[in-house]
């Protein structure tokens, strides 16, 4: 059975891994020309940086950060199978040790005028379900088209043009709750003023007053993701707090997996494992999205042909009763329309 069109993952994703010169580099074997490229420093401190095509070349945003992104010699140019660098050392420290990870859009798009919003740009993928949009803020209750013609299962809306958290709507916590990404605290609940408790549709999604999504004049940037089946997914699952963790299924063999409790009073962090690090089983290797900390090995997720299974008892990743959701995108499908079946590794 055909589950995807997708039989290349690579086309629209893919973690590429790198050493830095100190200097301006190249990096090549991404597959495919990234619209949004997310690097973290594996053996150092330096904050997560994000750069997509809606925003342009060196426009950084950190996950971990409330800040501003700045002209600061990051990622410098956009390349057809890959992205070049300058000698920031965020990115590109001589001798460090980066991950990268690399999504496809549609370049730097155009105005989207389905919502009440006009968007400023929307670079959109209806074939691998991710698109990045950049908009103006109102102040009052407002849709922003996001150009994917199917309902994304979670919104990051970032303001540009001032300090704020990094708001993420999930579909698995509802229209009524958000968490940010470069925050610990759980998911809150009766929160009407961030997405006006409306569930975004195939063409738009809605923001309330909340002035970290929507103030008079200050400028966003949104990255929604929704599920394509065989290719990328988006779900929830309760944690068993053993070592024989509990069975994520998601159609395919994971490439990269991000991870959040929910649920857990005083809160815990994001987990990203990718395929590449280490590339072989048990991934025991995570970085995490809300702050700048060196790659760790205290958390263990096993790979599977058609999904994951998070390993061990930490509170974080696999607590006995809680709630977690996560984000997977693929190495392969389960089967792809070629009838290629996935193996484990």
């Amino acid at each position: 059975m055909a589950y995807t069109t997708i039989n290349k993952s690579t086309d629209y994703f893919n973690t590429k891994l790198y050493t830095g010169n100190g200097s301006t580099q190249s990096i090549t074997g991404v597959g495919h020309q990234p619209d949004l490229v997310w690097v973290k420093q594996r053996n150092g401190t330096a904050y997560h940086q994000l750069t997509d095509a809606c925003r342009g070349v060196n426009s950084q945003a950190a996950s971990n950060d409330t800040g501003l992104g700045a002209s600061n010699a990051c990622v410098t140019a956009f390349n057809s199978d890959g992205f070049a660098l300058g000698s920031n050392g965020d990115v590109n420290g001589n001798t460090l040790t980066y991950a990268s990870w690399n999504w496809k859009a549609n370049g730097q798009g155009s105005s989207n005028t389905n919502g009440s919003i006009n968007t400023t740009y929307t670079s959109a993928n209806t074939t691998s379900g991710f698109s990045i949009s950049t908009y103006t803020g109102t102040g009052s209750n407002a849709t922003v088209g996001h150009g994917l013609g199917k309902v994304p299962r979670i919104v990051i809306v970032k303001k540009t043009s001032g300090a704020s958290s990094w708001r993420v709507y999930t579909a698995m916590t509802g229209n009524t709750s958000q968490i940010a990404l470069n925050g610990v605290d759980a998911a809150d609940s009766g929160n009407t003023t961030m997405w006006n408790s409306t569930t975004p549709t195939t063409n738009v999604f809605s923001i309330g007053t909340h002035g970290e999504v929507n103030t008079n004049g200050a400028t966003y940037l949104a990255y929604c993701y929704a599920d394509v089946q065989g290719f990328s997914k988006m779900g929830s699952y309760i944690g068993n707090g053993n070592a024989n963790g509990t069975f994520v299924y998601t159609g395919f063999k994971p490439a990269w997996v991000m991870t959040r409790a929910t649920d857990i009073s005083g809160g815990t962090d994001w987990y990203v494992f990718d395929n590449k690090r280490p590339a072989y089983n048990l991934t025991n290797l995570e970085l995490q999205p809300n702050n700048s900390g060196i790659e760790s090995s205290d958390i263990q997720l096993d790979i599977l042909s058609n999904g994951f299974k998070p390993r061990g008892s930490q509170g974080g990743h696999n607590g006995s009763g809680k709630n977690y959701i996560y984000m997977a995108y693929a190495e392969e499908p389960l089967v792809s329309t070629n009838g290629t079946p996935a193996t484990a590794r």
